[in-house]
């Protein structure tokens, strides 16, 4: 059975003035403040959808990284995964260009090579990592604690 899940945005005003609101409908993420320059310049106190990009990607990566690793019989004990979303000026327009996956892992019995091999595995098996493929620059940086 296919899964779908809701979020809404409100937008009030012109691009570079107005400001907007987004929550997803499940109840777990909250009301946040959107705006350009939350985007483009400093947060200031709001989001953006590249920062909500990275948020899910940093989460689907590290299940797809659970899981992984759990099928090789070495199931991790702590996963602390980094996402960053780079959105950036290209030609005209605006682009998400790259996302770095930083992770750290405390995993029993493998090696870092392993690991490493896991988490290139897990970035492209993730289904976020599936959406922005052949559009978005992936890139993964792991290590064991």
């Amino acid at each position: 059975m296919a899964a779908k899940r809701t979020a809404q945005a409100v937008w009030i005003g012109d691009l570079a003035h107005g400001s907007g609101t987004v929550k997803g409908t499940s109840g777990a993420l909250p009301e946040v403040a959107v705006s350009w320059a939350s985007r483009t310049e400093a947060p200031g106190g709001k989001t953006s959808p590249e920062e909500l990009l990275a948020a899910a990607h940093a989460s689907c990566f590290s299940m797809a990284l659970s899981a992984g690793l759990g099928r090789q019989q070495k199931p991790p004990k702590r996963l602390e995964v980094s996402a960053t979303a780079t959105f950036d000026k290209v030609g005209d327009g605006w682009k998400v260009t790259t996302v770095e996956l930083d992770v750290v892992g405390q995993v029993p019995g493998i090696s870092a090579a392993e690991f490493s091999a896991a988490a290139s595995a897990a970035s492209q098996g993730c289904p976020i990592s599936a959406a922005l493929k052949g559009n978005v620059a992936i890139s993964v940086t792991a290590r064991l604690q």
